[in-house]
Parts: structure tokens; C-alpha cells; sequence
């Protein structure tokens, strides 16, 4: 009997629905793209974008197999809308080949998969099989922005999204300064771009004057911003986070 394959977390580049492409080898580490053309069995958020993510790839580092000829396999639709996180689906089933003895490669749209994205569900589902699991180096937006923020990253936490709805997202954000301000702990948060704009907005209506807020966004891109200022002093600046471009949102002190 095969011994059991491992599972690889490969990163994608953060430009996925951006206008422009970052050149792959100036974000993703030799060693990571040489996995991620050695694999034939993937599970993914989307299997358009991860072909198109491997395409890239083999433009670099050939390919184990012919494109066509790679098995893909898309997490369910429930988990893209709701999330896996909280441990309500069980991603065993997918981890079939890795069983056999193959090894699997997990990746989102974006980033790290299992982090801000789905995939934690077939994390914990490796651990439970007692697969190897491993995770490999490339870009993580969240990481990015807060070492580039000038906030507390010794103590911080990723809240996801914020409502949509104007009061409830008003109320959350008084929440999250409140908790910022208290412990120095930083927020971090993101929202699809199209909403870039209405989330700024409620941002500089709500937060305190003197609270600071960073926003990055384009991160590894050539367009890539990153800025923290204080509520006052942004409300003297023109303009705000662009509504086609990943961004993520911080609150500190």
C-alpha cells in the first residue's frame, strides 16, 4: 500500500480580478512554484482562476503534466458564501487522493488559502487523516498590511467582513475602535472592492478623530498604496481605497 501523500498550501498571487498581473517569479519563491508544477491533484476555491494560476506557473516551471490532464477539485459553492471555518463541512471526502498516495495542492484565488479565504475545512479534514500538511511561502495581504502599517503587530485580529448594512457596520466599527483603543489591539477587515468606497465613508463618519486608520491596497502590484493616518487628518485628504482593487482596512492606536 502507498504511503499517504502530504497536503501543500500554495499561495496565488494577489492580483486575481485586478487589471494588471504582478510577473510571478517577483512574488512567488522558486521552491513554492517548482511544488506547484510538480502537482497533478488539487483542491481549489475555482478552477477557472487555478488553471489560469498554473498556466502562469508553467511558464516558469514546466509542469508535471499536461494542463488538461490535472485533476481538479472545486470546494463546494456553500463553502465560497459561507465560509469553513467553524468546521461545518467535512472535507474528507476530498482528500481521497492523497490517501492513495498522491500529493494534493490546496490554493485559493488569492493569498494564503485557509487564511481570509476558504480551505480550513480541508486542513483540519489532513490533520484528522493524519496527512502531512505544509505550508509554503508566498504573499498574505493581511501580513503585508500590517507590517507596512506603522500599527501594533504584537497583538492584532482579523474580523473579516464588516455588515454591509449602514447601521449595523456603524455599530461594528464603534466596536472594533472601542476594542483598539482599550487593549492596542489591531483590527484588521476587508470588503469587496465594489464596497470599497461605502465602508471608507463609514469609516471616517464613525472612528474618533483621533483614531488611526491604515488602508492598503494593490499590495504587490506597481500600483500597490499603503498609508495610515490619523480620522482627522484623512478627512483633509482627497479621495479614497479604489473600488477595483483589493484593500484591507486597520484600526489602531
Amino acid at each position: 500500500m502507498a504511503a499517504p501523500g502530504s497536503l501543500y498550501l500554495v499561495p496565488a498571487p494577489l492580483d486575481f480580478g485586478c487589471a494588471e498581473q504582478a510577473p510571478l517569479s517577483d512574488v512567488m519563491p522558486v521552491a513554492t512554484l517548482q511544488v506547484a508544477a510538480r502537482l497533478t491533484h488539487w483542491i481549489c476555491e475555482n478552477a477557472k482562476s487555478t488553471r489560469a494560476y498554473l498556466k502562469r506557473v508553467n511558464e516558469l516551471q514546466p509542469l508535471a503534466q499536461p494542463l488538461q490532464s490535472i485533476a481538479l477539485r472545486e470546494l463546494p459553492r456553500e463553502v465560497h458564501k459561507k465560509g469553513d471555518h467553524t468546521g461545518g463541512f467535512d472535507a474528507r471526502p476530498l482528500l481521497a487522493a492523497a490517501l492513495e498516495g498522491h500529493d494534493l495542492g490546496l490554493v485559493s484565488e488569492a493569498g494564503m488559502p485557509a487564511i481570509a479565504d476558504p480551505g480550513s475545512s480541508v486542513v483540519r479534514a489532513a490533520h484528522e487523516l493524519g496527512l502531512r500538511v505544509v505550508p509554503l511561502v508566498g504573499p498574505v495581504s493581511l501580513l503585508l498590511a500590517l507590517a507596512a502599517a506603522g500599527l501594533n503587530g504584537q497583538n492584532f485580529a482579523f474580523v473579516g467582513y464588516l455588515p454591509q448594512q449602514p447601521a449595523p457596520r456603524a455599530q461594528r466599527i464603534r466596536e472594533l475602535e472601542s476594542l483598539a483603543l482599550r487593549t492596542g489591539q489591531t483590527q484588521l477587515f476587508i470588503e469587496t472592492p465594489y464596497r470599497n468606497a461605502a465602508l471608507w465613508q463609514s469609516l471616517l463618519e464613525t472612528l474618533r478623530p483621533e483614531t488611526r486608520l491604515a488602508m492598503a491596497t494593490g499590495l504587490t502590484l506597481p500600483h500597490a498604496q499603503v498609508a495610515c493616518r490619523t480620522i482627522a487628518q484623512w478627512k483633509k485628504q482627497a479621495g479614497g481605497p479604489p473600488s477595483d482593487t483589493p484593500a484591507v482596512f486597520l484600526v489602531g492606536v
